[in-house]
């Protein structure tokens, strides 16, 4: 089954989507097999990664602003290159196991959609097989 979730994305973050996939598991009643979560957006990623401390993502986006700056020689005409690069390092999709009905993740771990070309209404994508 296929959900379609929207979110908006108001500044440069990670935001926890764990609780709508929770939702599309439970509701497309599969107890044991995967879910793919996926992101149609080009400046926008997917991951997976710590819940407990919100330094966990202030490091990381701190850390991908620091790998990729805006650059005066980027030629993108949109002026969003640093956006497209931090997408395409943190990648478009993940897939989790479900087992019982839910997503199997670990004690620390939340599913991320992460937003680099803010403010925009994006959505995301729950396949659950």
């Amino acid at each position: 089954m296929l959900f379609t979730y929207s979110l908006t994305a108001k500044k440069e973050d990670f935001y926890d989507i764990t609780p709508q996939v929770r939702e599309a598991i439970n509701k497309s009643g599969v107890a044991d097999g995967i879910a793919v979560i996926f992101c149609p957006h080009t400046t926008a990623g997917i991951t997976i990664n710590e819940n407990a401390d919100p330094d966990v993502v202030h490091d990381l986006l701190y850390a991908l602003a620091r790998t990729f700056p805006d650059r005066a020689k980027f030629r993108h005409a949109e002026g969003n290159s640093a956006a497209h690069l931090k997408s395409s390092m943190i990648g478009s999709s993940v897939t989790v196991i479900v087992d019982g009905g839910r997503p199997l993740l670990g004690t620390w771990q939340n599913i991320f959609f992460c937003e680099f070309d803010p403010p925009r209404q994006r959505k995301f994508y729950v396949k659950v097989l």
